[in-house]
C-alpha cells in the first residue's frame, strides 16, 4: 500500500488516458507485454510493467491515480490498488466494501487476486455500481484472436440505432454487469425501465421493445450469426433467442460495460 500525503502520489511514470477514449473491452492500445491500462468514466492511465509499481483507485482524486465514484461517499477514498510484481498485475482491496469481478468478489483484507491478460471489468459498490475497466497486454501484444469457426466474417461491431442500443442495453444489463448465468429482462420490464429513462413512458410499450430487438436479431441472422431464429433453436425457445443475441453483442463489443451509464436516470 502506498502511504503518505497527497504529494506522495507520483504520476510521472504513467501516461494519462482521457475520458473520451473508448471502452477497453475493444483493446488496450499497446503492444508492450505487461502494460496495464485502467480507466473509469473520468479517465485513466497507461502504465508499463515494473516490480513494485502501484496504481491506486478510489473517489479522492488527489490520493489516487484513477478517480472513480468521486460523487459517491460509499466508495472509499483509496478503494483499491493494482500492483505489479514484475511478471503480472495483482488486484488489492484497500476499501471497506467488496470489489466485484466477473467470477467472484474480493473482500477487504483478503489476499490479492492476479489479473488475467486481456480485459477485466471491475465493479465498485456504492449508491450504484461504478465501473473500473482494466486491460493487461499479454505476451502476444494487443491483438484480437482469429476466429476460424465462422462461415461468415462478421464486423468487429454491429451497427445499432440509438433506440435499438438503448433497448438492448436495458434488456441485457445483466450481461454487461458480468453477472453469473445472466438472463434478459422481460419485454415488460425493459419497457418500464426505458420509459423511466426516456419519457414519456407511453411511447415505450413491451411490443415496441420486442419489435426493435426482433429487427436487430433478423439483421444479425442475415449477417451470419447463428441461433437467432426459432428454426435454429431446439426445444422450447424461451429466452434463447435474446440470450444468443446479447451474447453476440457483448462478444463483438457492440455492447460494452460502459454502456451501463445509459441506465442512470437523468437529473
Amino acid at each position: 500500500m502506498v502511504q503518505g500525503s497527497v504529494g506522495a502520489i507520483d504520476r510521472s511514470w504513467a501516461e494519462p488516458l482521457p475520458p473520451a477514449v473508448g471502452s477497453l473491452a475493444r483493446g488496450g492500445w499497446s503492444t508492450t507485454s505487461g502494460t496495464l491500462v485502467a480507466k473509469s468514466v473520468d479517465g485513466g492511465i497507461t502504465v508499463g510493467p515494473k516490480p513494485g509499481r502501484s496504481v491506486l483507485f478510489g473517489r479522492n482524486v488527489d490520493e489516487v491515480h484513477v478517480c472513480i465514484g468521486a460523487d459517491d461517499r460509499r466508495v472509499s477514498r483509496r478503494h483499491g490498488e493494482l500492483r505489479c510484481d514484475g511478471e503480472r498485475w495483482w488486484l488489492h482491496n484497500l476499501g471497506r466494501a467488496p470489489i466485484r469481478l466477473p467470477e467472484r468478489r474480493l473482500f477487504p483484507a483478503e489476499e490479492p487476486l492476479p489479473l488475467a491478460d486481456g480485459y477485466t471489468p471491475v465493479f465498485l459498490p456504492g449508491s450504484r455500481e461504478h465501473l473500473l475497466e482494466v486491460y493487461v497486454v499479454g505476451l502476444a501484444g494487443d491483438r484480437r484472436a482469429a476466429d476460424h469457426a465462422r462461415a461468415t466474417i462478421a464486423p468487429s461491431t454491429w451497427p445499432l440505432s440509438a433506440d435499438e442500443k438503448l433497448a438492448l442495453v436495458v434488456l441485457g444489463q445483466h450481461y454487461l454487469l458480468h453477472e453469473p448465468n445472466p438472463q434478459p429482462l422481460t419485454w415488460r420490464q425493459a419497457a418500464e425501465q426505458i420509459g423511466e429513462l426516456q419519457p414519456p413512458a407511453s411511447q415505450w410499450s413491451a411490443k415496441r421493445v420486442e419489435h426493435l430487438v426482433g429487427r436487430v436479431r433478423a439483421r444479425l441472422s442475415r449477417g451470419g450469426v447463428p441461433g437467432l431464429t426459432r428454426e435454429e433453436v431446439a426445444g422450447p425457445v424461451g429466452n434463447a433467442l435474446n440470450h444468443n443475441l446479447l451474447t453476440e453483442l457483448v462478444r463483438s463489443t457492440t455492447l460494452v460495460p460502459p454502456d451501463l451509464r445509459r441506465l442512470e436516470t437523468p437529473g
